[in-house]
């Protein structure tokens, strides 16, 4: 019973530390890559309408952050729970595919972003933190 409750605040712990990476990322984006003119990135509504103004590049920063918040967690359950890493590791990827899924319902982001930060920042980012957690 003891190593569960461990394990657990492990996994609580990783999600909070790859959380945290991830609003970094968020909010350095902006800083290292102009938001498009006249877009309003300071609320959900100004986000929501001006979307369509964001080119390309204005994606990489929210794909890295999902991504690498990820990888973090999945890396720090891998190496730090005593049993089932492999599980821990997959469940960091799915809460995360999870915030993502909401994310893009939320969000009008184009579909070819959709589809990539779906399909490449979740479940493999975490079965390579795991990978690199085991070397």
């Amino acid at each position: 019973m003891k190593k569960i409750i461990i394990n657990l605040l492990i996994f609580i712990v990783a999600l909070v530390l790859g959380s945290i990476l991830n609003g970094l990322l968020i909010n350095l984006g902006p800083k290292l890559i102009a938001a498009p003119k006249g877009a309003d990135i300071t609320t959900m509504e100004g986000l929501k309408a001006t979307m369509h103004l964001f080119k390309p590049i204005n994606f990489l920063f929210p794909f890295l952050a999902h991504a690498l918040g990820t990888l973090l967690g999945a890396f720090l359950v891998s190496k730090f729970c005593s049993v089932n890493q492999f599980q821990w590791a997959l469940a960091v990827g799915i809460m995360f595919f999870i915030g993502g899924a909401i994310n893009v319902y939320m969000l009008p982001s184009p579909l070819w972003y959709s589809i990539t930060d779906l399909v490449l920042a979740y479940i493999p980012m975490a079965f390579l933190g795991f990978k690199l957690a085991k070397k």
